[in-house]
This record gives C-alpha cells, sequence and structure tokens, in this order.
C-alpha cells in the first residue's frame, strides 16, 4: 500500500488521495487533538482525517491517522490486535482507574508477592467479558459517559467481549508493576489495572501506558508529531499536497 508511511519523508504521501499516518501520540493530547492540528496544517486542502483507535489523553504511543479515502480503511485498522506497555501503581485507587483523578482509597500491600503478581496476571489470559471505566468514552444517549460520570450521575455500562493474547511482567519495584499487554480491539487496560488489584486483594491504578503495536504497525516506524507538522509546512505546495 504505497500511501502508507514508513520512510520518515512525507515527499510521496497524497494526502488528498488518502494516507496513512503513524503518530506518536504526545502525553496529555487527545486523539482528537492530534487529528485536529494534522487537519489544520493540511489546510487548504479540505481533507477527510480520522483516526483508528482512541488513546487516553495520559497514554503515548501508536496512533492510526487516516487522510483522504483511507480514512473508509479505519474500521479495519482498529478491528487490529493492539499491544500496550506501561505501569500499574499498586496500593490505590482513582475514580478514572488512572492518573487523570486523585486518588480516592489506599490499600494495604504487604501481603502481595511476586508470585501472587504474576500468577494474577497469568489469570487475565484468554476471553472474558469486560467492564468499561465509567469515565470512558462511549456514547450512552449521543453522550460520552465521562460526562455524565463528572456530574455524578450513576451510569450502567454493558460487558464486552475481550481477549488478553499476552500478559508479561517485565519488572516489579513496589508498588510499580511493568506490564506489556497483547489484546483484541475494545480492551480497557485502565480496567485491567483496576481489576488487578482487586484480584491482589488490595487495589491498584494505571499509571503509565504506552501503545507500542496496533496490527502490524509498530511504534518505532511512528512520526514524532512536532516533526510531521514541520515537515507538512516546509512541502506545502501543491504537487506534493495534490
Amino acid at each position: 500500500m504505497n500511501n502508507i508511511q514508513e520512510d520518515k519523508s512525507i515527499a510521496d504521501l497524497n494526502f488528498a488521495e488518502g494516507a496513512v499516518l503513524l503518530i506518536d501520540k504526545p502525553l496529555t493530547w487527545t486523539s482528537f487533538d492530534v487529528v485536529g492540528k494534522l487537519r489544520n496544517t493540511l489546510k487548504p486542502l479540505k481533507l477527510k482525517v480520522g483516526h483508528a483507535g482512541t488513546l487516553d489523553p495520559l497514554a503515548t504511543g501508536l496512533l492510526i491517522v487516516c487522510t483522504g479515502k483511507m480514512t473508509k480503511q479505519i474500521d479495519g485498522f482498529q478491528a487490529e490486535d493492539k499491544e500496550y506497555t506501561g505501569t500499574i501503581t499498586l496500593g490505590a485507587t482513582t475514580p478514572t482507574y488512572d492518573l487523570e483523578s486523585e486518588i480516592d482509597q489506599t490499600f494495604e500491600t504487604q501481603h502481595i508477592t511476586e508470585e501472587m503478581i504474576q500468577q494474577t496476571a497469568a489469570d487475565f489470559l484468554g476471553e472474558q467479558d469486560q467492564f468499561p471505566p465509567a469515565h470512558s468514552a462511549i456514547k450512552i444517549g449521543g453522550e460520552r459517559v465521562y460526562e455524565k460520570a463528572r456530574r455524578g450521575e450513576e451510569v450502567e455500562l454493558k460487558a464486552r467481549r475481550i481477549n488478553i493474547t499476552a500478559f508479561d511482567i517485565e519488572k516489579i519495584e513496589m508498588p510499580l508493576v511493568y506490564f506489556r499487554i497483547r489484546c483484541t480491539k475494545g480492551t480497557y487496560i485502565r480496567s485491567i489495572a483496576n481489576d488487578f488489584g482487586k484480584r491482589l486483594q488490595s487495589g491498584s491504578h494505571l499509571s503509565s501506558l504506552r501503545r507500542t503495536k496496533s496490527g502490524d504497525f509498530d511504534v518505532q516506524d511512528a512520526w514524532d508529531l512536532t516533526t510531521l507538522i514541520n515537515q507538512i509546512k516546509e512541502t506545502k505546495e501543491q504537487s506534493l499536497l495534490k
């Protein structure tokens, strides 16, 4: 597929006809921020620009962005399995299951052994039903559920069928647990982090997250967003952005 970015050059990309850009999403940016920045940079072309698979603001890593006719392929890219690395902090929970909100409860961790952590990770493998976080971008009645949650409204979310094909514990530095997870689309790593503490008879939250792979795409091949924006601005002639 010629319009998939592979060599860190935009010279061969036809944005209007359709291109696939691998972006290393910066910390605190939303996926919509990235799409908006690229759409604005590609003006005066009136292009469709979209992303395949949302990343939370506090997550970094691989974000697939499509332009032009390649936006029709978004559903296919989004359906691919994903890989993540990150850290789970044991002994404390937050309402959002990550660091977007303050710690609301603390728990004992002295009883937790390395063997227990390894076994708990192994227990997550396979197909299962997962409940998304109340603070998520899922829409109910046309409204994001995190907006309802912020108002203190109770939200009843349905479980989703997911499959975790790999859950490796790469390092333990209590209370931090470093992990690598391979999973199907729609899996909430924040929910895994929250459930992880419960299974250890404690509490936990997701303290860092990075998407490293999506299907055959790897974050090692992704653009730094600032570098990409600068390249587009420097080559903003009609012959390149045709």
